[in-house]
This record gives C-alpha cells, sequence and structure tokens, in this order.
C-alpha cells in the first residue's frame, strides 16, 4: 500500500523534472514560426487560434514558450489560450490546485481583454475543477455565470454553443451530486441538443456518461447501460483513452448491481493498468475503490481489502473527499461480513465524518438557494419572452383585425351557404325517396289489382264456393297487411319479400284460371333472412311478366324465381317467364284500346339506385331476352344483382 502511494509520488516527481527539463530545451524552429504568424495575426476568437495551434495544446513546453511571448507582447488572447491548455494538462492528472492557479488567471487576462468566448471557457474550466473536488458551492457559481454570460449572445457560434453545452453538463453535474436526478437529466438532455447541431462527439461522450450516472442512481440500469455504451462508441470515435477507462469502469458498475461480478472484475482490472499509464490519480482512485466493492460481491475479502486501502491512501493524499467517504463505506461493509464489527463501525464512522464534510448543511443551502434563484430567473426571463411574443402578436392582430374581421364574416357567409346548400340537397333526396315510396305503394295497391282480386272473390261467394271464398280472402288480407307493414320500412329480409310475392302470385293466378305455374327456388345453401334487399321490389317485375308476357300467350304459362349465389359478392335473383317476349307485348299493347301502363319497374330501377348509396357496390337491373333457335322470343328473363358487401 506504501510502496504504492511512493510510487505514484515518484512519478509525479518525473513529470515535473520532465516538464522543467524540457522547457529548458530550445524551442523547435516550427513553433516559432506558428507563433510568429499568430502574433502578426492576432486573431481574438478560440477557433481561430485553435486552429493555428491545435498541434501543440498537449504540449507543456511549448505552451509555456507561447504564455510568455504572448504576454510579453501583450497578446492577451493569445496568453488566455495557454493558460487555459496548461490548466487543462494539470486538471487531467488531478494536480487540481495548479490547474485552479492557471484558470483563475486565464480568466483575469480574457477579462482584461474584453473577450466574452474565452472568458466564458475560463469559467467552465474552473467549475469543472470545483466540481471535482466537491467545491459545489463555487462549480455552481462559475457555471451560473458561464451560461449567462453565453446567453447573452444573440447568435453563438460553434464554439460557444460547446461552452453553453459544456455549463450545462457542469450545472447537471452538481444536481447530480445533490440528487436532484430529474433536474439533472433536464441539463443534460438540453445540452445534448446543442452537441448534436454542432457534431460534438466529445460533448456527446460527455453528456451519455453523465445521463448513464443519473438513470444508474434512479436505479434504471438498462438505460444507464445503454447510455454508458453510447459513450463509450463516441469515445473510441475521438479515441480518448480517458473517455474510454471512464466508460469502462461506469459499465463495470452497472454490471456488479446486475450480479455479473466477475465480468465487471475482468472489465477493473483491464482498465486499471490503463489508467496508471495515464497517470489519472482520480481515475486510479476510482477503479481501485469499485474493484474492491466488486470483490467484496465475489466474496474475496482479501483482494477487496487491498484494493480498498490502495483507493483510500490515494484518495487521502490526493484530497479526494467523496472517494475517501466511499472507501470507507465499503471498507465498514467489508469488516462487518468479516464479523469484525468494531472495525466495521470505525470505518463507518470515518465514512459519515467525510460525507458531512462534503455536504455541510450551509454548502447545501446556499447551493439551494442558488438553485432556486437560477431556475426562477431562467422561468423569469421565459416569461419575459413570451410577454414580449403576445404583445408583438396582439399588434399584429390589432394591425390586421379589419382584415380577420371580414375574413372571420366571408367565412360564416360561406359555411352558411354550403349548410344550406347540404339541407337543400339533403330534403330534395328525402323528398325523392318519400315520392319513390309513395308511388311503390300505389303500384302495389293500384285500383285494377284491387278490385279485379275483390271480384275474383265475390265470384267464388256467387258460386257458392265459400271454401275457395275464404281461403283467397285470407291470402288477400294477409297481402294486403303485409304490403302496408313493408311499405313503411326501408329494408326487408328477401325470406319475407318472396313471402310476399308468393301470396301476390296466388292472388293475381285466380284471374288466370290457375294456369301460371309459379315456382320459387333458393340455391347454394343462401340464408334468405340475412339478405337485406329495398321492401317491395319484386312484385313490379312479376306483375310485368304476367300481364304484359303471359296474358296474351296460349299454352303452359310459366314464371320461375331463383335465388342464387353470383359473382364479387352479389346475390341474383332471376325471374324467368315463358310469355311472347318483349316485342311482340309492345305491339300487342298498342293494338288495345285501353292501354295499361307499366311504371312499376321504372320507380322500381329508381329506389334500387338510390339504396346503393349505402353499400360498396351498386343494386342493378338485367332484362334479357330470350330466343330459340329460329330467333322466336320465348320468354324474358329479369335479373337483379343484390350486393352482399
Amino acid at each position: 500500500m506504501y510502496i504504492l502511494k511512493f510510487k505514484f509520488l515518484l512519478l509525479f516527481l518525473y513529470f515535473l523534472v520532465l516538464s522543467h527539463h524540457s522547457y529548458s530545451q530550445d524551442i523547435p524552429e516550427n513553433l516559432k514560426g506558428i507563433v510568429d504568424s499568430l502574433l502578426s495575426k492576432t486573431p481574438k476568437d478560440y477557433q481561430q487560434i485553435q486552429t493555428i495551434l491545435a498541434p501543440f495544446s498537449n504540449d507543456s513546453t511549448a505552451l509555456r514558450y507561447i504564455e510568455q511571448i504572448s504576454t510579453t507582447k501583450k497578446y492577451l488572447p493569445g496568453e488566455t489560450y495557454a493558460l487555459i491548455k496548461l490548466g487543462n494538462i494539470y486538471r487531467e492528472l488531478a494536480i487540481y490546485p495548479k490547474a485552479l492557479e492557471l484558470y483563475q488567471k486565464a480568466l483575469e487576462r480574457s477579462t482584461e481583454a474584453d473577450n466574452i468566448e474565452l472568458r466564458i471557457y475560463a469559467l467552465n474550466m474552473l467549475s469543472t475543477v470545483y466540481r471535482r473536488t466537491d467545491a459545489i458551492k463555487s462549480a455552481l457559481d462559475y457555471s451560473q455565470e458561464a451560461l449567462e454570460l453565453a446567453e447573452t449572445i444573440t447568435e453563438p457560434n460553434i464554439e460557444l454553443k460547446k461552452s453553453i453545452t459544456i455549463s450545462l453538463n457542469s450545472i447537471g453535474g452538481i444536481y447530480q451530486m445533490l440528487e436532484q436526478y430529474d433536474l439533472a437529466i433536464e441539463k443534460y438532455e438540453r445540452s445534448m441538443t446543442l452537441q448534436k447541431e454542432s457534431e460534438d462527439k466529445q460533448g456527446l461522450a460527455i453528456s451519455h456518461q453523465n445521463l448513464g450516472e443519473c438513470y444508474e442512481f434512479q436505479g434504471k440500469l438498462e438505460p444507464a447501460l445503454k447510455n454508458f455504451r453510447k459513450a463509450l462508441v463516441y469515445n473510441e470515435i475521438i479515441d480518448s483513452n480517458r473517455g474510454k477507462i471512464i466508460c469502462n469502469y461506469s459499465i463495470a458498475h452497472v454490471y456488479v448491481h446486475m450480479g455479473k461480478v466477475q465480468e465487471a472484475i475482468t472489465i477493473l482490472e483491464n482498465n486499471l493498468l490503463k489508467a496508471i499509464s495515464l497517470s489519472d490519480q482520480k481515475i486510479i482512485t476510482t477503479i481501485y475503490i469499485n474493484l474492491g466493492w466488486a470483490l467484496i460481491r465475489l466474496g474475496d475479502y482479501d483482494a477487496a481489502e487491498t484494493n480498498l486501502e490502495s483507493g483510500l491512501d490515494l484518495a487521502t493524499s490526493n484530497e479526494f473527499n467523496s472517494e475517501i467517504a466511499e472507501a470507507n463505506k465499503f471498507l465498514s461493509e467489508l469488516w462487518i461480513k468479516r464479523d469484525d464489527y468494531q472495525k466495521g463501525m470505525l470505518y463507518f464512522k470515518e465514512s459519515r465524518k467525510y460525507e458531512e464534510r462534503i455536504t455541510n448543511s450551509l454548502n447545501l443551502r446556499y447551493v439551494n438557494d442558488m438553485i432556486l434563484r437560477y431556475e426562477s430567473q431562467i422561468r423569469a426571463n421565459q416569461l419575459e419572452r413570451l410577454a414580449e411574443e403576445n404583445e408583438s402578436v396582439r399588434l399584429k392582430l390589432k394591425n390586421n383585425r379589419t382584415m380577420l374581421l371580414i375574413i372571420g364574416i366571408f367565412l360564416i357567409l360561406l359555411v352558411g351557404i354550403l349548410y344550406i346548400l347540404y339541407r337543400q340537397n339533403q330534403l330534395n333526396a328525402e323528398k325523392k325517396l318519400l315520392t319513390l315510396e309513395q308511388s311503390m305503394l300505389r303500384s302495389q295497391m293500384n285500383p285494377h289489382f284491387l278490385f279485379n282480386s275483390l271480384n275474383s272473390i265475390k265470384l267464388y261467394i256467387i258460386n257458392n264456393e265459400k271454401k275457395n271464398a275464404v281461403h283467397y280472402l285470407n291470402k288477400f288480407s294477409k297481402l294486403v297487411r303485409k304490403i302496408l307493414e313493408a311499405s313503411s320500412q326501408r329494408e326487408i329480409s328477401l325470406a319475407e319479400e318472396l313471402e310476399t310475392v308468393a301470396l301476390y302470385m296466388n292472388i293475381e293466378n285466380i284471374r288466370f284460371s290457375n294456369e301460371i305455374n309459379f315456382v320459387i327456388e333458393i340455391k347454394d345453401e343462401i340464408d334468405t333472412h340475412n339478405i337485406k334487399i329495398p321492401s317491395l321490389i319484386l312484385q313490379p317485375f312479376l306483375e310485368n311478366a304476367l300481364w304484359h308476357g303471359l296474358s296474351s300467350k296460349d299454352g303452359a304459362k310459366n314464371i320461375d324465381l331463383v335465388v342464387k349465389k353470383g359473382k364479387s359478392g352479389f346475390i341474383e335473383i332471376i325471374i324467368t317467364d315463358n310469355g311472347v317476349g318483349r316485342d311482340a307485348a309492345e305491339k300487342i299493347k298498342d293494338g288495345k284500346f285501353l292501354k295499361r301502363k307499366s311504371v312499376g319497374i321504372d320507380i322500381t330501377k329508381e329506389r334500387l339506385a338510390n339504396f346503393s348509396r349505402d353499400y360498396e357496390n351498386f343494386f342493378h337491373v338485367d332484362i334479357i331476352d330470350k330466343f330459340d333457335d329460329d330467333t322466336n322470343a320465348i320468354g324474358t328473363q329479369i335479373v337483379i344483382y343484390i350486393p352482399t358487401i
């Protein structure tokens, strides 16, 4: 344990000696030329400076030279840039006091130069270091100042957008430390929106990492693992070794929660060596502690103690208060599992001491006040913007009030006219339907039919054929009742319609001395009770067959009514007579003194067309003339197509 601490101390001293030695060497000629070019152009934007000095942004010797020359030439943006980049190097090595010193100096130079972009950058870096050292109050102060300053720029460039995302991530990190996870997630997601716009892969890696940590703290392991893996992908793309190590130990942390302890240990052991090669004390400390925790879960208490003690030593020497608290907490758990409750209690008390140091009441009160003030300010700004937008809208509405009023009146009139036309059309359709129904009823109950039917029954009575008279009188009364009932309904079943026309044919057959052979045939196992048709549509076709086709014919007189399945979802009703045909019937009618006008078929066709509006397919009627081989008329066939779908 102490040997490891000594090794890290030697590594740190070696780094300092190496830095001093390399700075004392001659500056490369190409760097001098680049710095001379920079000083001749004196750019103020961070991106312009970065474009020129990017090859030296991680070279402490080159950065010291740039700082020295910029100071001599009083080129404040160049001096600020060098100080910030030097601070980044010390920050990544967890040498936080030196990083703070450099960032504070950079903030002073950027303020002196009145360079908002570099000033925001310095504020964000200060916040990052304070957050890593658990100085929450200072971290929030600097992040908030950076964000408020950045949001004063109406059209921020790419670098300013990146600075805004850094501020949002920093504030989110503080909310996360205070266990305000929903607020933290809101800030991280807002940051990611800007990062996607500017294709900031490094920023996206950080935001996904932060989101994963929030979800893990909330116990949402699957979303946490998903975000850690996304962060790892982005770190692979930008080839950030530090980022990859952080993502991997975060994934291992989730694996321990999921019970995949051995997988977690393998990941942590592999990444510990990589972290040591980077000399990042914070990451090394975290991995030792996580490895110890995983080994406790595995039951390897000796290895767990070794790793936890190593992590505690590093945390103590570097004053990582959160890590000290966490290492003591796990050591307390370890000794309790070993049944040494005295040691367990000692480590527990030590853990509580550092937790209280981190979250002392004064600090928390100040931070919570800052959160409330910051969130209130955001809402106030939003309300102010909304008020301005509302005022603008009100003025526009006022200026266009007359035009809107005219348009409104025009639209009302147009809607009124369209409604009147629609209602008129609807009333006309209803009137037409009513007229058709009345005409249909008149055609069914025409005086000739009633008079002739009653005369036929009277003749039975006169001839003392009481049985026939009663039989046909019953049928006649039943037919009249059915016609009256059907006329009040828009549609009836095919079974009822067939029963009605059977009664009609029985009554009419009296006048034909029962010479008419009328047959109804149902094919294809059709259930006539489930087929709906307009009421009283078949009688006009049968009447036409009787009085125009068969009344003038000698010999056998047949009418066949067949119901069968047709194509494309239709039911076919086929009425076939063996009469004289339409041409002959027309000539006979012309020769008669009293012409019987047949309007029933035309009315029926109109009713069928009107009824079709409620169906996907149309009702329609085909009239077919039948001829023998010598082209002599042998009757007429009516085919009525009834849709069923």
